[in-house]
């Protein structure tokens, strides 16, 4: 394996002292989160000295989109239009800050019976290709994450590899409560190797959304990395949700013994 590692900031987590802490710690990259304090405007506000604080300590950027409000599966197309254009806006200012990869959330809402899976699962899929084919034409390589209790869950991910270009993000916690154990994950890397980019690593104890730091649970990671081929360059992303840089740094530690 041959892969960076870096963290998804959190809430409270200024762009700037990420940049400087992941610096010390030795992490390979920031994965601003785009949301609160991170949403768009306040990062182009701010540009110029996020670019700074990145290139002077030699950290590559990734970001995790917008998803709040966020409804690419809308059956009303003016509501799925302006996702489309929220989300498009957002890659847009990551690609102006240097960003190469953007994980997207392509869930939908939960609607009423009244609408079929599989036609709001058509209008995901779509929203895809739109928002992947413009993030590529800007440098950036959308990666789609699962999301438990959706319509694209481990289950239905290979749907949307086969029918769209978009690279794969694959959380750990979220495969977990898709009823995956650890070998089922690794089971899951191993067949869909080729397009899984990147990872959000968070621990669990049960099949819960915990975000625990790296080894506070019992996600077996070496099984899941053992999934993946020789020479595998993708990037890993501790994703703790915690307002304490504390936590990040253990599960560095614990990454990097991993590694």
């Amino acid at each position: 394996m041959n892969a960076r590692t870096g963290f998804v900031t959190q809430i409270g987590m200024d762009p700037v002292e990420a940049a400087a802490f992941a610096a010390d710690r030795g992490f390979d990259f920031v994965e601003l989160m785009m949301e609160g304090g991170g949403e768009r405007r306040k990062l182009e506000e701010r540009g110029d000295e996020i670019r700074d604080a990145l290139d002077e300590r030699g950290l590559d950027l990734l970001v995790h989109l917008p998803f709040g409000g966020i409804d690419l599966g809308s059956p009303f197309e003016h509501v799925r239009e302006g996702s489309i254009r929220e989300v498009e806006a957002a890659v847009e200012t990551a690609a102006g800050l240097g960003a190469e990869k953007g994980v997207l959330h392509p869930d939908t809402n939960a609607w009423s019976p009244a609408w079929d899976d599989d036609g709001l699962r058509d209008n995901v899929l779509s929203s895809v290709r739109e928002l992947d084919a413009r993030a590529a034409d800007l440098g950036v390589e959308i990666c789609a994450e699962n999301l438990p209790r959706s319509l694209l869950r481990t289950h239905e991910m290979p749907r949307l590899l086969d029918e769209t270009d978009a690279s794969l993000t694959l959380d750990t916690g979220h495969a977990r409560m898709d009823g995956r154990d650890s070998a089922g994950i690794a089971a899951f890397v191993e067949r869909h190797a080729d397009r899984v980019s990147h990872f959000h690593l968070n621990d669990t104890r049960v099949p819960q959304d915990e975000h625990l730091p790296f080894g506070a649970g019992d996600v077996d990671f070496a099984a899941i990395f053992e999934a993946l081929p020789d020479g595998w360059d993708g990037t890993l992303s501790l994703e703790v949700f915690t307002y304490s840089y504390d936590y990040v740094a253990e599960s560095k530690t614990r990454l990097d013994a991993l590694l």
